[in-house]
């Protein structure tokens, strides 16, 4: 399609009133510009500009030509719309699943730049654990997942996988609140822990790690609603655990350190899809989006 390039710089040209600063407008040349401008006029068999002290004026056959230039240009922008439309790269429906961790900050931001340049597309989103995500993908009631520890399984294609450390959460307050470094778990135990129940990616990372560790868990709060379990953070010096990419600040509020413990594990925030399964257009556009999102950010 280069003959469209070269009508560009025709109508820049026409626009700018100047070689010189069409050129510096498209950053090339401005000897390249001049050269397809002269080949336009070869090919027309006549001139299309008057060349005038102060720069480029329109003949009366170059104002016919723009108007050509400019109605094919409109003509061809609604042509690529439209089949972008049709490769469903702006309309359609993406369903997923995702941790959590990512509903407060992460989900909302991704799900935001995405729809930027695609307006109407529009999407489901439930919220769950990696269970629920694998269950949701095998009767087929969402797409993608982004979840936290999905397990490796036959029928899963796992586009990508993100490490992600476990911190520990608490009040901006809470005298652990004040060290620079990491704190250890068995400083945590004498405080009061309010967790995800057990079928969290997180908790089971915990308790996984502490399987042979005199360092037990107990618990004064459990809940499957992360919302509630950060809420309570703000009460008795609780704390909690989450994965560092949910650990949100809540304002400065709320702070996450590392855990301290040597050789503590690291787990995947894991995006994947049923495998075999067709998918829409617009949904591996998200999945593109998403992993491009995710490896730009500073996952720890």
């Amino acid at each position: 399609m280069h003959h469209l390039r070269f009508l560009r710089y025709f109508d820049e040209v026409a626009r700018a009133g100047s070689i010189r600063q069409a050129a510096e407008r498209l950053h090339i040349a401005p000897s390249a510009v001049n050269r397809r401008i002269q080949d336009l006029e070869e090919e027309l068999g006549v001139a299309l500009f008057e060349r005038v002290p102060r720069g480029m004026r329109l003949t009366p056959a170059g104002e016919l030509f723009v108007q050509y230039v400019r109605t094919r240009a409109s003509a061809l922008d609604l042509v690529r719309s439209q089949i972008e439309e049709l490769q469903g790269l702006r309309r359609g429906s993406v369903r997923l699943v995702a941790s959590q961790a990512l509903a407060p900050e992460f989900m909302p931001s991704l799900i935001s730049s995405f729809r930027s340049s695609r307006p109407l597309v529009d999407f489901q989103v439930g919220i769950g654990d990696h269970e629920q995500a694998l269950q949701a993908l095998r009767a087929f009631e969402t797409e993608v997942v982004l979840v936290f520890n999905l397990a490796a399984s036959p029928d899963l294609e796992m586009v990508a996988q993100f490490e992600q450390r476990l911190m520990v959460t608490m009040h901006r307050t809470h005298p652990l609140a004040q060290r620079l470094g990491g704190v250890r778990l068995r400083e945590c135990m004498n405080y009061p822990l309010v967790l995800p129940n057990r079928e969290a990616g997180g908790r089971q990372l915990l308790e996984r790690y502490l399987l042979r560790s005199s360092v037990k868990l107990r618990p004064v709060v459990e809940s499957n609603s992360f919302e509630f379990l950060r809420a309570c953070l703000y009460r008795d010096h609780a704390i909690s655990f989450q994965i560092a990419i949910g650990a949100v600040s809540d304002g400065g509020e709320i702070v996450s350190r590392e855990i301290a413990d040597r050789h503590f594990p690291t787990g995947q925030l894991v995006l994947a899809h049923l495998r075999g399964r067709q998918l829409p257009l617009i949904v591996h556009a998200f999945i593109e989006h998403a992993v491009s999102a995710l490896s730009r950010s500073k996952l720890p």
